[in-house]
């Protein structure tokens, strides 16, 4: 059992991770039980995930699984889920990373199979990963490999978002909801560009207007707190 000094925090978190998981089904991320959604607990060297093999329609904040930033279940009556490894290997390697997600989603998952990145060429991009989505290695799951290669391919780049090849979708953020949100916008481009594939060769942004757009997307758009008013749109 955990330190019931931090339960509060803890029971957060679980409220959190099980409300975060419908979103990927109501924009249509998943399908049947793939995918998952983790959150460090703050302060403390834990996360809360899924459990394995559990309908989405099952899920409550009682049934997501404590775990040590190792794997290890520290609260929780399941399984924790097969890709815990992978999210343990992100919270210790890069502790700015406060969620993780993974999907199969269609569109993104298509470019992973091909193992190509997704090209920076529409604005909405620009202003979320401020970069082409890369492709992460093949790694197989069970252990740590996919989170090494989603820590080799994200540490030093803007995309919250990584392609593993013949896999599938991991995002990061500083919270879940905000990988919950890069996930929703993974798919949405990945979408977007290959419908734009179809009718011929997309153009490419320049990288300083890549540079200007996410700057502006991450820095002024949006409510601004007092004093850091600026233009939205």
């Amino acid at each position: 059992m955990t330190d019931p000094t931090i339960d509060p925090a803890i029971q957060l978190i679980r409220q959190q991770v099980s409300d975060l998981h419908q979103e990927l089904v109501r924009y249509q991320l998943v399908v049947w039980t793939a995918g998952n959604v983790s959150a460090r607990v703050p302060g403390h060297d834990l996360m809360v995930i899924k459990p394995s093999g559990v309908s989405y329609d099952d899920l409550t904040p009682e049934n997501m699984i404590v775990c040590d930033l190792y794997g290890k279940v520290v609260e929780g009556t399941h399984n924790p889920s097969s890709d815990t490894a992978a999210h343990a290997y992100v919270y210790r390697n890069m502790p700015e990373v406060g969620g993780v997600v993974h999907t199969h989603s269609t569109y993104a998952t298509g470019w992973a199979a091909r193992g190509e990145a997704v090209p920076c060429v529409v604005t909405a991009m620009a202003d979320e990963f401020g970069a082409e989505i890369p492709v992460g290695p093949f790694a197989l799951i069970g252990d740590d490999s996919i989170g090494q290669g989603i820590v080799a391919t994200l540490k030093g780049h803007r995309s919250p978002a990584v392609l593993m090849q013949s896999h599938g979708v991991f995002t990061i953020g500083k919270d879940a909801k905000a990988a919950v949100k890069a996930a929703v916008m993974c798919e949405d481009v990945a979408r977007t560009v290959h419908i734009s594939r179809q009718l011929g060769e997309p153009v490419g942004i320049a990288a300083p207007d890549i540079d200007s757009l996410y700057d502006r997307y991450q820095n002024v758009y949006g409510q601004q707190p007092a004093g850091r008013e600026g233009v939205q749109e």
